[in-house]
């Protein structure tokens, strides 16, 4: 029962914190632009993902 004496504060510190960066964020224009993010993922450059190649060894260092 004791531990409750912790555990209650504990969370209260962190809700408030919780709480503090939502207004934080909400000060500082965070949710400004929601739809630009979205709409740059569908126009972004796709580009083909190709395998690497392995670096050709010389017939003289395989002793070939």
């Amino acid at each position: 029962m004791n531990i409750l004496l912790l555990l209650i504060p504990i969370s209260l510190a962190m809700g408030a914190v919780g709480v503090a960066a939502f207004l934080w964020s909400l000060r500082t224009d965070q949710y400004q632009d929601l739809s630009g993010d979205a709409e740059r993922v569908l126009h972004a450059a796709d580009h083909p993902i190709t395998p690497r190649r392995r670096p050709t060894q010389n017939l003289q260092e395989s002793g070939q």
